[in-house]
């Protein structure tokens, strides 16, 4: 591909660092529109001098416009109804293929990352998942490579200490899933019980628009009962799994509308459920998506 626009070649990589910068589909396409418009712009430039790198060029571009857009949808989440989760995203099988990049794009990782400010999120995310060079990513965020470094520890040390231990193996999770999703299907509260985890949470994000639960809901037995009533309150509903931000989720259709749900384990039972009920989240669960950490072959 030495012919190809560089940009096109980039593409599912500049999309990738912006989703999980900013934790939505929908504002990483607009961060990507926008380096596009200014990589056109810089071609344009009759006496412009040629990009020599034009990667680093482009992910600078993306960061830098991310970092701006992140700063806005702070504020913006502060006013957010209720839970916020990222938006999914339906991936294909072989993202999970690529531990790293799975993991990465995780929705049990992006809300962890929810937690580092904008600078941190941005750090992180360019060096322990793209593995930039710090004097690349300190060009992109306006720091010096210094302090992109103690940014680096700091953010590694808070992730660290907050993201989930995954220690179930492929096969173990699709049998897992498909146990707990044949119970919800089912009404089955015992096949639920045994799926889930004694201390098992319950996460909703309806955003005020849809109904949904507005708290987090614990242990076993809570989840499992409001999870039973899903065959009384839609007989019709379907059920089915879908690999959702590299791991195996599920998408409903229930009564016209649809929800996405994320799945986190330990020791072979669901510990973590986060339910989208938001429509406006859920507008990427129509196609597959791209992710990449590398440029495109």
């Amino acid at each position: 591909m030495s012919g190809a626009d560089p940009f096109v070649t980039h593409r599912s990589l500049l999309f990738t660092v912006a989703y999980e910068m900013l934790g939505s589909a929908a504002d990483a396409e607009d961060v990507v529109q926008e380096t596009w418009l200014r990589w056109a712009d810089r071609l344009a430039q009759e006496d412009a001098t040629p990009v020599q790198e034009p990667r680093a060029y482009l992910v600078r571009i993306v960061t830098r416009q991310a970092l701006n857009r992140l700063r806005t949808l702070s504020r913006r989440r502060e006013e957010y109804v209720g839970e916020w989760l990222p938006e999914p995203l339906l991936t294909a099988p072989d993202v999970a293929e690529d531990v790293e990049l799975a993991d990465s794009v995780s929705m049990a990782m992006l809300t962890v990352l929810e937690t580092l400010g904008p600078t941190e999120r941005a750090v992180f995310v360019l060096r322990e998942v793209f593995e930039l060079p710090y004097d690349e990513i300190a060009t992109a965020v306006g720091k010096t490579s210094a302090a992109v470094r103690q940014i680096a520890t700091r953010a590694r040390n808070h992730v660290a200490a907050r993201r989930p231990r995954v220690d179930v193996d492929r096969a173990e999770q699709q049998a897992v899933v498909e146990r707990f999703l044949a119970a919800v299907q089912g009404g089955d509260l015992q096949g639920l019980l045994d799926a889930l985890a004694p201390d098992v949470v319950l996460l909703a994000d309806h955003g005020g628009v849809a109904q949904a639960i507005r708290k987090p809901l614990h242990g076993a037995e809570p989840v499992a009962r409001l999870l039973a009533n899903f065959a009384t309150f839609a007989p019709d509903g379907v059920v089915e799994p879908v690999w959702i931000n590299g791991s195996l989720g599920a998408r409903i259709d229930a009564r016209g509308e649809v929800t996405a749900v994320s799945l986190e384990f330990e020791d072979g039972r669901i510990t973590r459920i986060l339910v989208v009920r938001n429509p406006a989240k859920l507008t990427s669960l129509s196609e597959e998506i791209a992710l990449s950490r590398a440029a495109q072959e």
